[in-house]
């Protein structure tokens, strides 16, 4: 995200008569010459920066994530076993995702704090080590994931059509993964740096390439049309998708190369490692991979859980949590560019201002999120059925459907104060809550439900409801309690 001169730079201290160049934190040195940007990054009300940063990347968080929901109506039209296959891959993803998480969480405040403080030449270094790290780490994941594809699928169900495209569609997403983690971390480096608008056409970018690449690789003749196609089916979705990505990396890395953001990227330095940056690299974000990690954990076993009530029960979900991501996309996207506001106001040291931000950035979420949250709660049995190629709608996709409309306002609750903590990178509190609300609320009451009692699978799916608002109390609580407008990086 981040768009032109959205940022939030340092303040001069004008009613102190105080020049802007003594006001800097004593961790780091300052360009001159990024002092007029800085002050002009940081002119103008809290909100208007906020959404300066957050509304491109807003813009193409959701059309990623339209793609994600038509990737979604496409594989619906080959079999619910499609469904079910696409759903438990992307379980499996995020597991290794929790790689990236803890890089790209310490990068944002890192760079945003650098950055903020006015010293690009440690900016630039980071950005560089950044990227490199993620590489590396992103080959440990791909081995992982492409060794235990199989037997992690067979955990799940012994459908064995399931297991099949899982195995032509998860092998061909794990050999790109180091370029997936990659691209994400060329976004981050616009963004903290105050370019939301590159960032967001890339995205977009990527989106639409996918939309149209996908059925013309997955059907031999796309749906509803004469038009020819490469009849790869799920192999196809997979390569749509590694296409797209690939595209928008490279892009966005020549873009880095020739100058087009604040920082300098430079390739003989990418292979050059800084110790002491890739330990904060890893260190800084490795609460919030460990809170990522025993999340997908406990929705790895909530969905062994929603296998016992069989195939559909697994293509339902996996079409609820698509369209959950999607209406979370606006909250997630404010808790980036609120996170980049407060990171740069921490190095700044302007404290006023990251607490306007994660109030104001907090009611924004409620907002935006809450709109697509009242459309689901409106038209449950409508959205659910686009995605099922034509087939009707099941009882208990009505259900989950109710579910994930509430739990949007929580989740856009929780996105609003999450961002006090990954601006001032300060992750272990989002830990800590998510252990309360995922393993101490959803995990045992998902395992009664499924393996010690007889009930509807809503009961199941108000699971996922309870655990988010224990994990909501839980995180406001941390909030009110922990010092973390005084914390650096």
């Amino acid at each position: 995200m981040i768009g032109n001169l959205a940022g939030i730079g340092i303040m001069e201290k004008l009613y102190h008569g105080v020049p802007l160049e003594k006001t800097l934190s004593p961790w780091y040195s300052i360009d001159a010459m990024a002092i007029p940007y800085m002050r002009q990054l940081n002119e103008g009300p809290v909100n208007a920066q906020i959404l300066r940063l957050s509304v491109p990347t807003m813009v193409g968080m959701l059309l990623q994530a339209v793609y994600d929901l038509v990737d979604m109506v496409w594989i619906g039209f080959i079999s619910p076993a499609a469904i079910a296959a696409a759903t438990l891959f992307s379980t499996l993803f995020w597991l290794v995702e929790v790689l990236n998480e803890i890089v790209g969480t310490s990068s944002v405040a890192l760079i945003s704090q650098s950055y903020g403080s006015g010293d690009l030449e440690r900016t630039s270094r980071i950005a560089q080590q950044t990227l490199t790290f993620k590489f590396l780490v992103a080959l440990v994941g791909a081995a992982f994931l492409a060794i235990t594809l199989d037997p992690l699928l067979r955990f799940f169900t012994n459908d064995a059509q399931v297991v099949a495209y899982g195995m032509e569609y998860g092998l061909i997403r794990v050999v790109f993964l180091p370029l997936f983690f990659s691209s994400y971390s060329v976004n981050t480096i616009f963004r903290c740096t105050g370019d939301a608008k590159t960032p967001m056409r890339l995205l977009a970018g990527t989106a639409l390439l996918n939309m149209i690449a996908d059925p013309l690789f997955m059907f031999s003749t796309i749906p509803g049309t004469s038009i020819p196609g490469f009849g790869l089916g799920m192999r196809g979705a997979a390569i749509a998708t590694v296409l797209s990505i690939t595209v928008a990396f490279v892009v966005g890395f020549i873009l880095l190369l020739k100058g087009k953001a604040s920082v300098t990227i430079r390739i003989s330095q990418l292979f050059r490692l800084e110790i002491t940056i890739m330990a904060k690299l890893f260190t800084i974000g490795l609460p919030s991979g460990i809170t990522l990690l025993l999340r997908n954990l406990s929705i790895t076993i909530f969905l062994k859980m929603v296998a016992l009530y069989g195939t559909g029960a697994i293509a339902v979900a996996g079409v609820a949590f698509r369209i959950y991501s999607f209406g979370m996309m606006p909250g997630w996207g404010l808790m980036m560019g609120s996170g980049i506001v407060i990171g740069h106001s921490l190095g700044s040291r302007d404290l006023d201002r990251a607490r306007d931000a994660v109030r104001i950035s907090t009611l924004d979420c409620l907002i935006f999120v809450g709109v697509i949250a009242v459309a689901i709660l409106a038209f449950p049995n409508k959205l659910l059925a686009l995605f099922m190629g034509g087939s009707s709608v099941p009882s208990e996709g009505t259900s989950l459907m109710y579910v994930v409309g509430i739990a949007l306002f929580v989740g856009a609750a929780m996105s609003g104060m999450g961002a006090a903590f990954t601006g001032a990178g300060m992750n272990r509190p989002l830990l800590w809550a998510s252990l309360f609300g995922q393993w101490g609320v959803l995990v045992p009451w998902a395992l009664v439900v499924g393996l010690l009692i007889e009930v509807p699978i809503v009961w199941l799916w108000v699971a996922l409801l309870g655990g988010d608002v224990a994990e909501l109390w839980f995180r406001r609580h941390l909030y009110m309690k922990t010092n973390w407008i005084s914390h650096r990086v």
